[in-house]
């Protein structure tokens, strides 16, 4: 059986917990890290040496790094789907999800850490503005991909839209402003019509 270790608000473990929830894959998810701890043993580590989460087992083979956990998901159940066959389109997935991990991040990273995970007497406000205005534009250049489809990779829901889904419930459960992009709320409205999403993704930021 497919085991994820990983704790359930970890957005990283969102990513897979979602991606098997689309699958239907029958799992086991462990609780570690955060407030669970664990990551420390001698058995974690020798899964994952980085020690974070999320890792994979699946008969006998061993992923770390959450959108590697997503692709391997989407390849080995989901070719066809999630997986798409056609090399320009998964591109446009793998593009996507790399955005998310590569320019999405440090910013997002900036304004979660800031206003969830620190106390109100340590937080950096200037910081946290000034990554919260410069989301407003790299969100926009999703917004504008997005008025001419309706998922990230094309016209139908993929493991592109993972990655770049589950930061974007953070985005909008965030206390900040947001400028207004028609296409991406569109778009993250869709995403809400579908249960994995709902049961992995959309639980209150901790």
């Amino acid at each position: 059986m497919l085991r994820v270790w990983g704790r359930n608000n970890s957005i990283n473990v969102q990513k897979v917990m979602w991606a098997v929830g689309e699958l239907g894959l029958a799992h086991e998810r462990i609780d570690v890290g955060g407030a669970f701890g664990g990551l420390d043993t001698p058995e974690y580590g020798g899964l994952n040496p980085n020690r974070k989460v999320p890792t994979i087992e699946d008969d006998g083979t061993v992923v770390w790094e959450s959108n590697a956990c997503v692709r391997y998901l989407a390849a080995r159940y989901g070719a066809g789907e999630l997986w798409a066959v056609d090399p320009a389109e998964r591109a446009r997935a793998d593009m996507w999800m790399d955005w998310q991990g590569c320019t999405l991040l440090p910013d997002m990273g900036v304004v979660f850490w800031g206003l969830i995970r620190t106390p109100p007497e340590r937080r950096d406000l200037a910081a946290i503005e000034a990554a919260a205005e410069r989301l407003g534009g790299l969100w926009r250049i999703l917004d504008q991909h997005l008025a001419e489809r309706d998922f990230v990779a094309g016209e139908r829901f993929t493991m592109g839209d993972i990655p770049v889904g589950a930061a974007c419930y953070r985005y909008h459960a965030l206390p900040i402003e947001r400028p207004r992009l028609p296409s991406l709320r569109a778009w993250y409205d869709r995403l809400q019509e579908r249960a994995p999403f709902r049961d992995h993704v959309m639980i209150p930021l901790s």
